[in-house]
């Protein structure tokens, strides 16, 4: 387990190292008033303490996708946590800061205004719908799955698949159109507390009973003999750098008090995720005795039954009870944000001011609708496009934010670099993937690499053509 505790030190290390370099970069305004007490509403502009925004953000961003992304990403072994390691410190808590800070600075706005301001009128476009149809289709799988998984339990004495997802569509349009401190600043935290309580409580009896890992090799062992490159980088996407954090973001940021707490809340949540990434990879790969034993318990029950297996086996009933929660409630937890960050993506693009409740019915109504419409078809097809969206609009959110650090003169390199390589994740990946192009690696991975390369090149040339003697965003 040497490795695995060597990997959570450089992990927190990276919080209190690189991520104080990225705050300094992005040069916080302490006396700078933030749209929480700006535009206060009482609605969506709610001012909230820090740590309070911290677990809801925590939560918001994580749900299930650093535990089951990360026993997925375990068939490949240690080296998993190299990219969950140097994913969070160096894309994903740098995409997930500047997602949070960019829309303080930008009136609370959403990842698709922020785009479409540092990189132009048709990447926003673009963004508000693919972030529209994104958060749809999180917010309509989040919605089945839990669904169906109640039904099959008789939880509560009801069975019917049905009646569940009413039950969770009502809560769904509750916590969209009412003020984000009546359920979301109430429930949150303490969902958001049990999912790091329960992290922790299995990291801890790893090490008591002296599970081990395999060893570290940079041979291929995945049982099904997946490519390393790209399919480990989208495969744990929560847990190392993951686009649905960006739409995630600016729900907080219309909450932050000062910017000073940026850092701590939305940094911060993405290095706790990376944890919990850390842990679950972990105990995946060593509760399973390797990679082969894991491949055989994940495809006899899936990434749910390895869940419930290893925390009421390491932690007991109690492992067990915060294994159902984690299973049911967070995915519940992630969905219902979802929608709402969709009614607030919408109302961004129409100008919609939602402090009045008939005017978040007008958006809510037809998004429940759609999501509705979606959970009664098959869905596994369209699902698989996700990791690869998910993905492609951390790359979008990587370059806006390289972008906004060029125009006000900054080191851009910290979002630059990261943005690059995510490009050549994506363009690779899409390419070879069975639901893209199914182009061989011979063709695949060249390609991948010139057109990321391509893209840093016309950036470069692009940021050389900044009128500097326009006034900063910072300075205006």
């Amino acid at each position: 387990m040497g490795f695995f505790l060597l990997s959570v030190v450089i992990l927190v290390a990276g919080y209190f190292i690189y991520g104080k370099v990225v705050e300094n970069v992005f040069g916080v305004q302490e006396q700078r008033l933030t749209p929480a007490h700006e535009l206060k509403d009482g609605v969506d502009y709610v001012p909230m303490p820090w740590y309070k925004i911290f677990l809801i953000q925590f939560l918001n961003i994580a749900g299930l996708g650093p535990i089951y992304g990360a026993i997925a990403g375990a068939l490949w072994g240690p080296k998993a946590f190299i990219w969950i390691v140097l994913g969070s410190i160096f894309a994903g808590g740098v995409h997930d800061y500047f997602s949070g800070m960019l829309s303080i600075r930008n009136n609370g706005a959403s990842v698709s205004e922020i785009v479409g301001k540092y990189l132009g009128t048709s990447a926003k476009q673009f963004m508000r719908i693919f972030s529209v149809v994104l958060l749809i289709l999180v917010g309509t799988v989040f919605m089945t799955g839990p669904a169906r998984l109640l039904g099959s339990l008789n939880f509560a004495g009801i069975e019917s698949y049905q009646v569940w997802l009413g039950i969770i569509l009502v809560y769904y349009f509750l916590a969209t159109i009412l003020p984000v401190d009546k359920i979301i600043g109430k429930v949150y935290p303490l969902f958001g507390a049990a999912l790091l309580v329960m992290a922790v409580g299995i990291g801890t009896m790893l090490i008591v009973k002296g599970y081990q890992l395999p060893a570290l090799t940079m041979d291929n062992i995945h049982p099904s003999n997946l490519p390393i490159w790209p399919l480990l980088f989208i495969t744990i996407a929560c847990g190392a750098i993951s686009g649905f954090h960006a739409t995630q973001s600016p729900l907080m940021a219309r909450c932050v008090e000062n910017e000073r707490y940026g850092r701590k809340i939305f940094y911060g949540s993405m290095i706790a995720e990376g944890i919990i990434a850390l842990i679950w990879a972990a105990a995946a790969m060593s509760f399973y005795q390797g990679t082969e034993g894991l491949f055989i318990a994940n495809d006899a029950g899936g990434p749910g039954a390895v869940v419930y297996e290893i925390s009421t086996a390491l932690l007991g009933g109690f492992g067990g009870l915060l294994a159902m929660l984690g299973v049911i409630a967070c995915p519940i937890t992630s969905g219902d944000t979802a929608f709402r960050s969709a009614r607030l993506v919408v109302a961004d693009f129409l100008k919609s001011n939602q402090s009045k409740v008939n005017k978040r019915l007008m958006l809510a109504v037809p998004l429940f609708i759609i999501g509705f419409s979606l959970s009664l078809i098959d869905f596994n097809i369209v699902w698989r496009y996700f990791a690869w969206s998910n993905q492609t609009l951390a790359t979008f959110m990587l370059w806006a934010s390289a972008m906004y650090l060029a125009q006000n003169l900054k080191f851009h390199w910290i979002a630059t670099i990261p943005a690059t390589f995510m490009t050549a994740v994506v363009t690779t990946y899409i390419l070879q993937a069975p639901e893209g192009f199914e182009l061989s690696t011979s063709i695949s991975y060249p390609v991948g690499i010139v057109t990321a390369l391509v893209i840093f090149l016309l950036f470069l040339f692009k940021i050389k053509k900044i009128d500097h003697n326009v006034p900063s965003e910072t300075q205006a």
